[in-house]
Order: C-alpha cells, then structure tokens, then sequence
C-alpha cells in the first residue's frame, strides 16, 4: 500500500479556514477509499479531503491549491471505473463535492432548474416529481448516488437517453470554476445575469467542459432543460437468437425515435441478473411496480404478471432487449410500442414476458450492489459509442474475441457480459463487463448495500485474473478504435488526446492552457500530461 503524504499545515489550515475544520478529513481510511475507483486502487493516495458547501468556498479552495501548487482529484459519489478521479501524485487534494448537493432554483415558467454539482439524479427527479416535471435526460441506472456534475463530467446514457441523448444534451448552462479560483458563467443568463434559460449565446462554451473528465474546470452549478413528465407510457420485453439481430431490430428502433429508452443484454448478463437476484429483492420490487401504475388494480395486476413471469421467462441462450416508450397520450405511446413490435418480428425477434422492462421503469435507480458479482467478484466494464451501421459488425468482432479466450477466462474464474443501449437516433452503446475472483475493496464496502454485501464472500486477491482482464478490456478498446468509436467517462483509461487530428490537439492544448495552465486539475486525463 502506498505511504500517506502529509498536507503541509499551512495548506491544511487555509482550506480549513474555506470550509470549516469539521469539512476537511485526512484519516487513513478516508485518504484510501478517495485514491481508488471501482476498477483499480492508485499508486497515491490524496493527502487531504476538502468538502466545500458552496460555489464561493469551492473557488476559494481551487485558488488556493492553484497558489500553493497542489493537484486537484474532483470527485462526485465515486462510481467511476476509468482511473478518472484518482491521484497521480502524492501531491494532490480530494474535493469532495457531496456537500453541494441542493437542487437551488426551479422555474416551471421558464422550464429550467439550477442544482449543486453534486446533486444526485435521484434527488432531482424527486425534487421535480410533484410538479409533473422532469429533465429530458433524467439520470443513468446509478442514479441514487450519481451526480449530476460528475455526469456531464463523464456523460451518462440510459432514461430517455432513447428520444434525447446523453446529459449534455439537456444542458442549458454551467457555472465553472478555474484553475485560479475565477468563476465562469456559460449561456444567456436573464437580466440579473443570474437565470440562465438559454444555451446557445455565441459560441457553445458549455460544450466545452462536457465530458472532461474534470481535466478543464469543476463544475459548480448546472442548470437543466425542464420538460413535463409524459403521462402515458409502454413497456415490452423481446427475445432475439443472436446478438447482431438484436442490435439490428434496436438500430432501426433508434432512427424511427420509438423508445424514449432501451437496455439489452447478452445471455451472460442475464444469468449474472439472475442470480444475483434475491426474494428479498423480489418483494420490494413488486412494491414498487405496483405503486407505479395510476390505482392500485392495475399495480396489483402488473405486479401478479411481474411475479407468474418468474425468472425463466428468457431463452438461455438469447438476447433479450427491454424498452419503453413515453407520451402525451395512450393511442400515441400504442402506435409508437406497434411500430416496435412489427421492427422486431421483422428482424427474428419474439416478445416474452416484460417482467424486467417493468421493473426498470418502476425502480430506475436501485442500490448500486451491480458494481460486484453475485458471489462477491470484482466487476468493470469497457464500452463504445458506435454508429447504427457498424454496431452489428463491432459486436460480431469483439463475440469472436471472448470466445476465443474462453479458455484463458475459465482457467481463472473470469466471465463476461454485455450491456446494450441507444443513444437518441445516432449511437448504439455496446458494453461488455468483465466479472473476475477478486475480493472487494473499500470503495465497493461504501456503496454496496450492507445487507447484500454481508451475502457475499470476500475473495481475496486475483493479480493473474486480474492482468488477463486488463489485457482483454485493451484489446476491446482497440477493436472500439477500429471502428471510430466513441466514449464516455474517459478519464485515463481511453485513448482522447492522442487520437484527434493535429489542429484539434492545438485548440485543445490552448483551452487547457487557458483554464489550467499549471495542469494541477486531473492530470494524465484525457491524456494530458502528468
């Protein structure tokens, strides 16, 4: 384990003097848990954790690092699997922006709403649901702890990612902070200069600190396009016998904007689903399918459909594909589930029971007890952004991969998975995870619901499991490559800076030496410097 470096005590003194000595922490087991992520524990660890409370304190803290030289990790809830937020230095303070966690101003009038960083995507949509209201893009499968920062930080897919795409294309405006502590204030803001209700004044520089992993500024306050909660909507479950049909059927999906949001997976995914699943799990499930309906007959019934469905309502050996489809009225959501239907029978698929279409709608953003295996395993994924041409053929590619290092899995107790999303009509998400016999760490014991993590063994260490998933998640990230695509949560995992053209790295060189000249924020993401 690496050493701790001490915060010198003028440094720690000043950032207590920001945010009061009871936000500031530097005991062992708080510095540990900051210097990891759910892929992998760093070389450093954090020598200070600072939690400011406000946009003032955050400046306030970032200027004084950027004065004393000290690297600054931004970090929401921690769910990252890039090495994104991580130290690289011994040199380098946590912020962490938990604290910042209030939904500040919404405005049905104007159809916007203004939150903290470090909101969570659950809080807002609760924040949001008495008044009929909610965000286009509403939140990713972790969304009871996410943030919203950290979100457009590393951008999201999943609820209504289907019609509207990813976090940033909800964005109206953000207010950031600079490596000097100065404060920046995108779009048309309204007279006060203070209500920001439209995106595209000039140049887009909102878009600019999208998907930065953090590297160009932090995130302070965010603020939304609000629409009205659509009040009718369908759900259906479909079967294919393999995956490139699946993807196929779902590509044609996508251009015709059928499904506000979809999520398939592969036959390994389902069994780890299966599995993991407890009677525990099943009954509060149901309670929740049947708060979700309109009265309580149609909740009883969908959940009697829900329980009769069982767990053996999938294929094996097939592809399932789980969508839903929202809007402003019952013949309209009909005709939209119609049209998804006929695409599926059109390309071999067949409906099956939608047991698990229902509880995604019912329960959006469970406990992340996801991020281990059903036995305790260690879990990450790697992913791509692809086209809707090139999906099919990606997957087909990286299938003959993993088939041929069956083997090579076996021998060590590694399985993999597949995650299947859309992005709007322009992407399909292809995301393979890997699951390997290593035991949880401290960043999994924070997150993973006691109860469920006291089911679970602690396996231990893996080191040779462990290097043959680095090598194959390298290996799908070269296929992505290969097929031009894209990613979210970059961090430092992913090849960016490298990758773009000579004039892009010149644009992009120069904003960094703009925003962060002394490269103290995230460095080594997006292939920054270290």
């Amino acid at each position: 384990m690496p050493d701790i470096t001490p915060c010198p005590a003028d440094i720690k003194q000043g950032f207590a003097q920001i945010v009061g000595n009871d936000n500031i922490r530097d005991d062992e087991a708080a510095l540990r848990l900051f210097s990891e992520d759910i892929w992998s524990a760093t070389d450093h660890v954090v020598m200070l954790i600072v939690a400011p409370e406000t946009t003032q304190q955050l400046a306030d803290v970032v200027a004084l690092a950027n004065a004393k030289g000290v690297a600054i990790a931004p970090r929401g809830a921690g769910m990252g699997y890039t090495s994104s937020y991580v130290p690289v230095t011994a040199n380098t303070i946590s912020i962490d922006t938990t604290r910042m966690n209030k939904v500040l101003a919404i405005s049905a009038e104007d159809m916007t709403v203004t939150v903290q960083c470090g909101c969570s995507w659950l809080d807002l949509h609760e924040a949001l649901k008495p008044l009929g209201l909610r965000t286009p893009f509403w939140g990713p499968m972790s969304g009871i702890t996410s943030t919203i920062g950290a979100g457009l930080s590393q951008l999201n897919a999943m609820f209504g990612a289907g019609h509207y795409g990813t976090s940033s294309e909800s964005l109206i405006a953000l207010t950031m902070v600079l490596a000097d502590g100065r404060i920046l204030r995108t779009g048309a803001r309204g007279p006060d200069g203070d209500t920001p209700f439209y995106r595209h004044y000039g140049p887009d520089l909102a878009g600019l600190f999208c998907g930065d992993s953090g590297t160009l500024g932090i995130k302070a306050e965010i603020t939304l396009r609000l629409m009205r909660t659509p009040q009718f909507e369908g759900c259906a479950s479909f079967s294919f016998p393999t995956g490139e049909s699946m993807l196929t059927a779902l590509g044609e999906i996508a251009r015709a904007g059928l499904a506000c949001e979809s999520c398939g997976f592969d036959p390994g995914l389902t069994r780890v689903r299966m599995k993991r699943m407890s009677m525990v799990d099943d009954v509060k499930t149901l309670g929740k399918v049947i708060a979700k309906e309109k009265n309580i007959a149609k909740g009883l019934m969908a959940a009697a459909k829900v329980a009769l469905g069982g767990r053996d309502f999938i294929p094996e050996d097939d592809y399932p594909l789980h969508v839903a489809a929202e809007g402003r009225s019952k013949e309209g959501v009909a005709a939209d589930m119609a049209a998804i239907r006929a695409i599926v029978a059109r390309f071999g698929g067949t409906e099956i029971e939608n047991t698990i279409a229902k509880v995604i709608r019912a329960n959006p953003f469970p406990p992340p007890n996801s991020i281990l295996g059903p036995e305790g395993e260690h879990w990450a994924p790697v992913h791509g952004h692809v086209s809707l041409s090139n999906a099919p053929k990606m997957l087909t590619e990286i299938e003959a991969y993993l088939k041929e290092m069956e083997p090579r899995f076996e021998a060590l107790g590694i399985f993999t998975g597949f995650l299947f999303t859309s992005l709007s009509t322009n992407a399909l998400t292809l995301e393979p995870v890997f699951f390997w016999p290593e035991g949880y760490r401290p960043v999994h014991a924070s997150m993973v619901e006691p109860a469920h993590l006291a089911r679970l063994k602690q396996l231990g260490e893996a080191p040779e499991a462990t290097a043959l998933v680095t090598e194959a998640r390298n290996k799908i990230k070269a296929i992505a490559a290969s097929y031009g695509a894209a990613h979210f949560q970059i961090g430092r995992t992913y090849a960016y800076r490298d990758s773009r053209d000579e004039a892009f790295r010149d644009v992009l060189d120069a904003v960094k030496a703009v925003v962060d000249p002394k490269g103290l924020f995230n460095p080594g993401g997006l292939g920054f410097p270290q």
